[in-house]
């Protein structure tokens, strides 16, 4: 008998990519403070990949306390840019200096994933997609946002490249899973060894 799955996350794109992929999940929302996780790294030289990782495994876990005997699955995504990390823009108007400061340039998605079990995890991993921007002219950086709208505000980049956003690119190195926020092949093969889907 396979074990229960449970995401913790409420991102409808990863819900999406688990349910696509033919698994059966429930949801719980992780109770921690992302922002306060990530302080408590500042200033100790980690990587955007090594933060991610960590709210990945600190998502699963408080998860995991509350459903002991299922497997939990918890991911984060980290951008890179300039050897800085960003986080979701706040407003258009963060999201249009976002797209401007991308123009014609390169920055890194880092999407980690954790799975736990009894407050423990038992299997990490973190994959890299590397993400060029075409130039863009401000002024249809100004039309693109205005027709995507708010969704520009729910990716960290600014953008969805499954939708509108892949316009902005010239070229993606990386697989459309990572992309998006979760890594599905490295985890479909995980949730096989440990017995949790079918394998």
């Amino acid at each position: 008998m396979t074990a229960k799955i449970i995401l913790a996350s409420t991102s409808p794109f990863r819900r999406a990519l688990l349910a696509n992929a033919g698994v059966d999940f429930a949801v719980d929302r992780p109770r921690i403070d992302e922002r306060a996780v990530e302080e408590t790294t500042r200033g100790s030289g980690i990587t955007p990949a090594e933060v991610g990782l960590i709210l990945a495994r600190a998502k699963a876990e408080e998860v995991s306390t509350r459903h002991p005997e299922s497997v939990v699955i918890g991911s984060d995504q980290t951008l890179a840019f300039e050897d800085e990390l960003l986080h979701k823009p706040k407003d258009m108007e963060a999201a249009r200096r976002r797209l401007i400061a991308f123009s014609g340039r390169t920055h890194f998605l880092n999407s980690a994933v954790a799975i736990a079990r009894n407050g423990e995890t038992v299997w990490s991993h973190v994959a890299e997609a590397t993400m060029t921007m075409r130039p863009l002219d401000p002024a249809f950086i100004g039309r693109h946002l205005a027709r995507v709208g708010e969704k520009a505000l729910t990716s960290v980049g600014a953008y969805q490249v499954e939708g509108e956003g892949i316009q902005l690119f010239e070229r993606i190195e990386g697989d459309h899973f990572t992309i998006v926020g979760l890594p599905l092949l490295s985890l479909l093969e995980a949730l096989r060894k440990l017995g949790a889907i079918d394998g």
